[in-house]
């Protein structure tokens, strides 16, 4: 596995404990459908959090969450919508990033709740 792909799928790792550890339950990972990839599905307080994750070791090109695109977030929408209808979900939806920046030997989480609103 190439180790940006490594480094990607660490970064959901420590996002997916960070939503745990913040009262979370996670529902799904990677949930994919079509061409569409939902990093994250955790459930508080009956809201649905999509949770798209962005880890980076350098911020020298932009911050980890500059990185979640308008075709990115098609997708996620698209997904999303399919998720909640084959879960028949009756909750409020919110689209949130996790991103994570490699600090030496560290990691440093920031969650961005409500970070994009798909109309």
């Amino acid at each position: 596995m190439a180790e940006h792909n490594e480094l990607g799928k660490f970064g959901e790792e420590l996002a997916a404990k960070y939503l745990q550890n913040n009262g979370y339950t996670i529902l799904a990972t990677n949930w994919t459908f079509q061409k569409a990839e939902i990093d994250i599905l955790a459930e508080k307080d009956s809201v649905l959090a999509v949770v798209e994750v962005k880890t980076r070791t350098s911020i020298d090109f932009g911050l980890p969450q500059d990185f979640v695109k308008p075709k990115k977030i098609q997708l996620l929408v698209k997904a999303v919508h399919a998720y909640v209808t084959e879960n028949d979900i009756d909750s409020e939806v919110r689209f949130d990033i996790i991103a994570i920046r490699k600090d030496g030997q560290n990691f440093e989480i920031e969650h961005l709740t409500d970070a994009f609103y798909h109309f």
